[in-house]
Parts: C-alpha cells; structure tokens; sequence
C-alpha cells in the first residue's frame, strides 16, 4: 500500500506542476496603464511652495509637517527614498520645536519611522502619543501595527481588543491582517471585503484603492487568481500610477502565466517611475526562469547598486540577507545581516532568516535548533516552510519533510515557478 500510495502522489504532484494554467489576464484591460506619464511636478511644486514659506518663517513649524506631507506623498509615488528621509528630518525638527507634546505629529513620525522599518523608533514614540492621550484611539491603532511587526503577539492583541468596532475601517484591516498572521485565510479574506465594502460607502478613494490591493493580495494567496486579478485592476482604475498593482498583475503573468516576456515589459514599465530596489531582484527571478544569465547578472547588480545606499537602512534586510544566501553564496555576510534583523524584530520571519544562513554555511544543527525553537508551528508563510523543509531533509526528518511538501505543492503560485523543481526534490 505504501508503494502505492507514493505513485500516486508522485502523479498528482507531477501534475499539479505540469499542467498550464487558465490564462485570465488580458493585456488589453492594462495597456492604457502602461502608457500612462507620469508626474509628479505638483508635488515638487509643493515641496518649493512650503520651503518658501519656512524661508520667510522659520518659526512657523506647522510648515515642516506640511513639507513633510508632501514629500511623503512624493516617496510614496516614486519610491526614492531620498524623499522618506527628508520627510523624517522635518518631522523630526516638528516634534523637537514642540517638545513632542503634540499627538498628530508624533504619529506621523512614527508611520515614517515604520516606512523605515524602524520599529523599535516608532514604539517608543507611540508610547509619547499615549501617554499624552491625544485622539489616542489612532494611536492604539498605530500600537497594534508594530507590536505585531515586532512579533509581540500578545501585546498586538491587547491593542487590536481595544479598538473593536466592525464598522471601522481601520479595525476591520487590522483584523484581517491578524488573521491572515494566524494563518486564517479565509477569515483575513472576510474582514478585508468588509473593509472593502466600509470605503466604497464612504467612496473614499485612497481607502478604496489600498483595500482593493490588499484583497487581490489575499485572493492570490487563496489561488483566487481572476479575482485577484480583477482587483488589481479595480485599484489602477482608482490610479493608473499603482505601482503594486502593477506589479501584481506582472506576477500573475509570469508565476500563473507563464509569461516572462510579458511580465518583464510590465516591471520595465514600473522602473521608468517607481525606484524601488526589490522589483529588480524580481526581474532577475523571472530572468532565471527564462535561463537568460545575462539579464539576471544584470538585473542583480542593479539591486546591489540601487541598494548600497545607506539610506535605506535596514528596510532591506530580508531581501538582503536572501541575495547572499542564494545568489552570491556568501552565507557569512547573510549572517551577520540576519542576527541584525532577530535583535531589530525577533519574528518568525527574522528568525527564519538567521535559520536559512547557518545552514548555508553548514551549520545544520543550529539551523534545525532555531526552527524548532522559534519558527516551526508559528508561520505559513510558504518562502519559510520551504526553508524548514530543505533543513529537515538535511535532518534526514521524511515524515515532517513530506508533509511539508504537500504545503508546498499548493504554494506555487505564491512562491513563484523557480521553485517547482525545488520542491519535487525535496
């Protein structure tokens, strides 16, 4: 029976990797997006408008949080993170000019602080904002947030309790994303349609626009992938300028698809006005799967270039230690980065990360200890269970590898067609 029973899976699994998928994308529902200018010489016209008015009144610090706004909004459209750090200079002299006793300007810091992932930063900030009381409901929201980023569970919980109200916005987002960090799909799924349905009442475009790419992030993961699709589309209706939603469509064409070519013309696209390191590393991705070395060398010294800004900090740490690991082979450098990373936020995912580097570099016993110990039972993510199935089957652990695999099997489309021939050797 046993023989049997691996025939047959071998069969299913051959097929689930073999068969094409149904295409649902259509090139004509995007292209007008692809042919869109983009401008953002309103927002430079801001930026000079409000350094004008604190050339006139330096003591006027109302405009540096005006200034800072704007260049939010100019970071948030273009990615350069040239204008988030500037954006964080002027909240900053805000909050010193007064005292950091004004609520709204701390939580704006502190959201800037979590664009940066400086959450450590953006706590002990949210902690200023509640103790001064101030419109504290937004702040509780914020608290939640990075207590979760932090994988404080428990303290992410108590702050989700305390805003409860299934007509909020904002709570039914978080809700959804406290399910989803559960592994309730279905549940995260739920919340965020509702979410949805709360901004289409209100017609507010902006909450419209982030709920409809959250779905179509949900709905892929739920290999919902036509709906997935059709809210990435429902957002670039919204603005044509979405960069993620763009970027999601291109990974329906080539993870779904099959469609390199094409998904590769869409990021192109996307690079002509949004800076953003890690696109290039999805380049060099697709690159692989279409076996042009070149283009993924390339795409890849892009990303290290782009990258090796200082400026960016520590918001490509995962991304980073990721590249050492697995394209430069350079598992020591990962190392460092990583035990960087379980000291910043000690989540499953930064201890994944640290996992992934010691075996790497060999160290197979301390890299099944950490996944024992802080990872295994604690995520579904399926770029981590894939690691905690290459180290288990260094472990010679069949049983937990195979029911891994299966896991696996069903996460193709998120984990993208490089994988397919991993996991059949696992």
């Amino acid at each position: 029976m046993k023989s049997i029973y691996k025939i047959v899976f071998l069969f299913t699994l051959i097929t689930a990797f073999s068969c094409d998928s149904k295409k649902v994308t259509d090139r004509n529902d995007y292209i007008a997006y692809l042919e869109q200018d983009t401008d953002n010489s309103n927002g430079i016209e801001d930026v000079d408008f409000w350094t004008s008015k604190l050339n006139k009144t330096p003591n006027q610090f109302p405009y540096l949080v005006k200034r800072a706004n704007t260049f939010t909004k100019l970071f948030s459209n273009t990615g350069k993170i040239e204008y988030l750090i500037n954006a964080e200079k002027d909240l900053i002299a805000a909050n010193e000019a007064t005292s950091y006793k004004k609520s709204g300007y701390l939580k704006a810091l502190a959201h800037n602080y979590i664009s940066q992932h400086k959450f450590k930063e953006a706590l002990a900030i949210l902690k200023k904002a509640e103790v001064l009381g101030e419109k504290l409901l937004g702040t509780q929201k914020m608290l939640f947030d990075v207590h979760l980023e932090l994988g404080d569970d428990t303290e992410a919980e108590h702050y989700l309790t305390l805003i409860k109200n299934f007509s909020d916005f904002d709570y039914l987002i978080r809700l959804a994303k406290w399910e989803d960090h559960n592994g309730n799909l279905d549940g995260a799924i739920t919340h965020m349609e509702r979410a949805a349905m709360v901004s289409e009442s209100a017609n507010n475009k902006a909450l419209k626009q982030w709920s409809y790419t959250n779905l179509a992030d949900f709905y892929g993961h739920a290999g919902k992938i036509d709906l997935s699709y059709n809210y990435y589309l429902k957002a670039l209706e919204l603005n044509p300028n979405d960069a993620y939603a763009k970027k999601g469509i291109a990974w329906i064409v080539y993870s779904y698809e099959k469609n390199p070519d094409e998904a590769l013309a869409i990021l192109d696209h996307i690079s002509s006005y949004y800076h953003a390191p890690d696109y290039s590393l999805l380049k060099a991705e697709i690159a692989e799967f279409k076996n042009d070395e070149p283009l993924k060398n390339n795409a890849q010294e892009d990303y290290r270039t782009t990258v090796n800004n200082e400026l960016y900090g520590d918001m490509y740490n995962t991304y980073n230690v990721l590249h050492y690991t697995d394209d430069l082979q350079s598992p020591e450098d990962a190392l460092a980065i990583a035990k960087h990373e379980v000291e910043n936020r000690p989540t499953p995912q930064s201890y994944d990360l640290l996992a992934w580097s010691y075996f790497k570099a060999g160290d197979i016993s301390k890299a099944a200890e950490i996944v024992d110990r802080y990872i295994s039972g604690k995520t579904s993510e399926p770029d981590v269970l894939y690691h905690i199935a290459e180290i288990y089957k260094a472990q010679g652990r069949t049983e937990e590898v195979s029911a891994l695999k299966e896991e696996l099997i069903a996460s193709v489309y998120e984990l993208g067609p490089t994988y397919t021939s991993k996991i059949e050797k696992l």
